[in-house]
This record gives structure tokens, sequence and C-alpha cells, in this order.
């Protein structure tokens, strides 16, 4: 073959090799299966993930339960419209506990409109086994989460009546 030749097929190789390197770059790409709901979520008027009402979730803390009796408690997140803390004793953890402001959730306050049972006077829901609720003022949700199996309803019930909730229900 003759060298000419050669180079000639040399550079038609590189040269469909370049062309199809800059096609396949310019090749449209499936869309994001995120691409819709980003869109829906910045649009104008949609709704905002919390509310511009809600409290400062520093607010909170004040109304948590004091630590005592071998009970440790550790702040763990704190943002718009939420806190939360550990309740650990001996280095486990026993539960969470959480405050959070349902004007950026309202389906969490409806939950306790068909509640029957009360603790220091507000209305309380279970959830689960693990889960006990209660609302405060209709507009503040007060949580205490089982995180080891020692510690029980009763033990929810305990420890949500040590938050003030009278303080926190006078917080708007």
């Amino acid at each position: 073959m003759p060298i000419l030749q050669r180079w000639r097929n040399v550079l038609l190789s590189l040269g469909l090799c370049g062309l199809l390197l800059i096609s396949s770059g310019c090749a449209a790409k499936p869309p994001s299966p995120y691409a819709q709901v980003q869109q829906e979520s910045t649009q104008r008027g949609a709704p905002k993930a919390v509310a511009k009402t809600a409290t400062q979730g520093s607010e909170f803390n004040r109304f948590f339960p004091k630590p005592g009796n071998g009970f440790e408690r550790v702040y763990t997140q704190e943002k718009k419209g939420f806190a939360e803390a550990k309740l650990k004793k001996d280095g486990k953890d026993m539960a969470m506990l959480s405050i959070s402001d349902t004007s950026s959730i309202p389906a969490a306050a409806q939950k306790y409109a068909q509640s029957t049972e009360k603790i220091a006077g507000f209305p309380t829901v279970e959830v689960g086994t693990t889960q006990t609720g209660v609302l405060v003022g209709g507009h503040y949700q007060v949580k205490v989460l089982s995180r080891n199996p020692s510690f029980d309803k009763g033990d929810r019930k305990e420890w949500i009546a040590k938050f003030d909730l009278q303080g926190l229900s006078k917080l708007r």
C-alpha cells in the first residue's frame, strides 16, 4: 500500500473519530428524575418547606426537660420550626425529645383532633409503639421517641410531662 494512501486512511480515521466525539458531546441528555420536582419547588407560589411564621428552634430549648437522675440531655438539632435533643443514660441513647412548630406541617396538628387522652391538659397521641406526642396550644408538637427497648410508653409520658408545656403554650 502506498504511503499516501496509508496517510489518507489514518487522516480519514482520525476525522471520523473526531466527528463521532463532537457529535456525541452535543447529544441531548435525558432529563433528570428530579428536574420536575426542582421546577415545581422553585416556581413562584410554591409552598415553602418551613413557614415564614415558624418559631426559631432556639426559642424551644428553654422548654425542654432538665437533665437529672442519671439522665443527660444532648441537643442534636436546631433549625427554624424545630429543636431536638437526645436523652441519654449511662452513655446509651434512651429517647429523642423534640418540639416542632406545626405551622409548616398542618397535618401534624390535625392528628390530635381525635385524641381522647391528655397529658397536662394537652391532647396526646401514640404513633406506633415508640412515639408519644402532645399538641400544645394547638400549634406546637412535643414528641418523645423511644430509642431503647427499656424506655416504654410510661417513660415517654413521664418525660413529656417534664417539658414546660404551660410556658410553651404562651410562646406565640
